[in-house]
């Protein structure tokens, strides 16, 4: 009992130095009566967690304090936001109550408590469509966006605390956090939050591979500084001497977007060549920021010569989500290309702590991109009819991606998304003009609604009152702005030629003598493969389904079958589950249980025995098999939760399971010999096909072959390496990156 009582004395302790250490990090953001605040909060939170602990021991309110820790240091948020951190999970948990919090801190911070707490249901684990939550959590962005920050905070402690988890857990977690949150914390400017996110993730989903480049990274740490000490010498002095003060140091690129390079270049770890980027980061007035910027970016290039391809220019045109710097990629020292940033210290708050930032500095940019961004999540959010997971692309596909900067005929800038067409600069400009519009000059040159416009064009809208959307426009425009309104103008449209198709089909039920009720109108919709009634009735007015088809109709007796749903509940996975017990084949032990049932190997990863798996329930095809790390599969996990069982191989290694590899080396004679030797009789391999490209010198192949498991191809992949001749050997998923469906 004693061991007990000093335990709890430490804890207590602890917890009150984990308490100072959180003060000192708001100290710059305290005004009068605000410490006495955020000390009420602290003591209502330690009294309502007080019996609770977490997966790995340690009591609750760790958690909590941790969470508003991030908040003030590493988001920079003020008193409201270090409350709400704080008590971010009473309501939840305990029994305190909303109306408990508004009554001791008032109508904000309870308001942004209840939209952490609705949204810390989001991914739940039996909703059936986590995407639909994930809107339901983007409107209470439309309320107070510090629900959004305080909510990556909490992720970003529960991400860097995960080890205690079980393993389907921390995929699960890991999955939605590269899918959705990870995307969120850039959009919003938080490049730390943002890169430690997806190492974090990685962490989890790719645990070797992370291993291995974090082993890489520091045995060339002392390497990498004496490199950067050198670099940085000569620029630091000629700063110095033209009176610019400047803090330059070496930044390490996240393991995770080294790995996303290994993977878009298809190089191995020591190929990748920017494994850091140099930042410069000037002491600059408001009103010399820009041009110190620039003498800077010439004092860099006058010692190093730069690649003008790699210029990038944030400074005149800040991103959407206020992110300003210079970036060019030079010519160091030692014949190898560094990448250099440019930026002064508002800039630099600014592009790590992203949207706190911005309050700081509202004064001077008081026409923020932010608040655009904001007023575009809004209008996203309010269009009622699109599916939710479409909506999810579409957000991501818009709030995500770079933008680039338009121009009117008089001058106003418009940013648009890359990709955005004519038609989708149209739509922007005003839904009227987007829906009478037949084609744009731009730069004063006549051009197709499709065509895809430039950073920097000028364009002008040209319209007739005769034209109207058309169905086709929907291939071609990225906005949602420009989607939703094209849609809801072809639902209009139909609906009004499915009313005349109503009538049309009564009159010809009625020549045929079957009643015109609604059950008929059903098994006619079924009958004709057709999603819904509507359609039938558009397809009658259209004179594409006439009398003939429905006597056959009425000449089929057959009982039509349902179409499978599109959305499985919980109870049918069960079924499903009972339902695929295995017939003759017990390779994979599935589900909780881990018992053996029938199951197909996806194809857009070709898992083999070895790989780390699970196991995805599909409607139509049973259960199919996925690699972690397939590229599907982070989309599956965070929009299908429920529907992921765990999977895991038995030892069994009779059968053979199709694989591909991609051999690069120096062609030589005779080298594609040697290497069908070590495969075919070395390893005793049968291989399936085998494509070779030889381009001045350089040999170039690809091998799809039966092996047991990763192991097996392990010792194969060693073995190729160590033929003449061959420069690289690397596994690749066999069939294109297709994107699983749901059903």
């Amino acid at each position: 009992m004693k061991d007990l009582v000093i335990d709890l004395e430490a804890e207590k302790a602890e917890i009150l130095k984990r308490y100072r250490t959180l003060l000192r990090a708001s100290k710059s953001t305290l005004q009068k009566g605000d410490k006495k605040m955020i000390r009420k909060a602290f003591e209502m939170a330690v009294e309502s967690h007080k019996d609770m602990r977490r997966k790995s021991g340690e009591p609750y309110i760790y958690h909590p304090i941790a969470v508003a820790q991030i908040a003030a240091e590493e988001i920079g948020l003020g008193t409201t936001s270090i409350v709400c951190a704080l008590l971010h999970d009473v309501v939840e948990d305990t029994y305190v109550t909303l109306e408990d919090i508004e009554r001791e801190f008032g109508k904000k911070v309870a308001k942004i408590i209840d939209g952490l707490t609705k949204i810390s249901g989001v991914f739940d684990t039996n909703s059936s469509l986590q995407a639909e939550n994930f809107r339901k959590m983007l409107l209470t962005l439309a309320d107070d966006v510090r629900v959004i920050l305080i909510k990556l905070a909490d992720r970003l402690h529960n991400m860097r605390t995960m080890e205690f988890m079980p393993r389907d857990k921390q995929l699960k977690l890991s999955s939605e956090t590269v899918y959705l949150y990870a995307p969120l914390a850039h959009r919003l400017g938080l490049y730390a939050i943002k890169s430690e996110l997806e190492d974090l993730s990685m962490k989890y989903m790719e645990r070797e591979t992370y291993q291995f480049i974090k082993k890489k990274l520091n045995e060339k740490k002392a390497e990498r500084e004496k490199f950067i000490h050198d670099f940085i010498e000569p620029v630091k002095a000629t700063l110095t001497s033209q009176g610019l003060h400047a803090d330059i140091f070496g930044r390490p690129k996240s393991i995770h977007s080294i790995w996303n390079k290994m993977k878009k270049k298809a190089i191995p770890f020591e190929e990748v060549y920017d494994l850091f980027a140099i930042r410069i980061i000037l002491d600059s007035t408001p009103e010399t920021e820009k041009s110190d910027c620039w003498k800077a970016y010439s004092i860099v290039t006058d010692s190093y010569r730069p690649n003008p391809d790699r210029l990038r220019d944030w400074v005149s045109s800040p991103k959407a989500n206020g992110y300003e710097s210079l970036h060019t990629t030079v010519m160091g020292p030692r014949g190898q290309w560094v990448e250099v940033q440019i930026r002064t210290k508002r800039m630099n708050e600014i592009a790590e702590k992203g949207f706190a930032a911005h309050w700081k500095y509202k004064e001077s940019s008081s026409d923020s991109g932010l608040d655009q961004w904001i007023h575009k999540v809004r209008e996203l959010l309010r269009n009622p009819d699109s599916n939710a997971l479409d909506f999810l692309d579409d957000f991501k596909m818009n709030l995500f991606s770079d933008e680039i900067f338009i121009f009117t005929p008089k001058g106003a800038l418009i940013q648009l998304p890359s990709n955005a067409t004519a038609l989708d600069f149209a739509f922007e400009i005003h839904s009227d003009v987007g829906a009478s519009c037949i084609g744009a000059k731009v730069n004063h040159k006549l051009v197709p609604l499709n065509y895809n416009l430039q950073n920097g064009d000028q364009v002008e809208i040209i319209t007739s009152s005769k034209q109207t959307p058309k169905e086709d426009w929907l291939n071609f425009v990225v906005t949602a702005k420009a989607k939703a309104k094209i849609k809801s103008s072809l639902k209009e449209e139909k609906r009004k030629i499915a009313e005349d198709g109503k009538e049309i089909l009564e009159r010809k039920l009625k020549s045929l003598k079957i009643t015109y009720n609604s059950d008929n109108i059903q098994k006619l919709t079924l009958f004709f493969k057709l999603p819904s009634s509507q359609d039938l009735f558009y397809k009658v007015a259209k004179g594409q389904i006439d009398l003939q088809d429905l006597k056959e109709f009425h000449a089929a007796e057959r009982t039509v079958e349902n179409k499978p749903q599109d959305k499985i509940d919980q109870d049918q996975v069960q079924s499903l589950l009972r339902n695929v017990k295995a017939k003759d084949s017990d390779i994979l032990l599935i589900g909780e249980d881990m018992q053996k049932i029938d199951y197909k190997l996806a194809t857009c990863c070709n898992p083999i025995p070895g790989d780390d798996v699970f196991g995805f329930i599909t409607v139509s095809d049973g259960i199919k098999i996925h690699r972690t790390n397939c590229p599907n599969a982070a989309k599956l996990m965070a929009n299908y939760g429920y529907r992921i069982v765990k999977a895991r191989w038995t030892t069994q290694h009779e059968l053979a399971f199709l694989t591909g590899l991609r051999i690069t080396g120096i062609d030589d004679v005779g080298l594609i010999n040697k290497l069908t030797t070590v495969i075919s009789n070395d390893f005793k391999v049968n291989m399936r096909s085998i494509t070779v490209d030889s381009d001045n010198g350089i040999f170039e192949g690809t091998i799809m072959m039966y092996v047991n498991d990763t192991q097996h191809l392990d010792n194969l992949i060693k073995r190729l390496k160590q033929v003449k001749g061959v420069t690289g050997v690397n596994r690749f998923d066999s069939a294109p990156a297709q994107i699983e469906k749901a059903s």
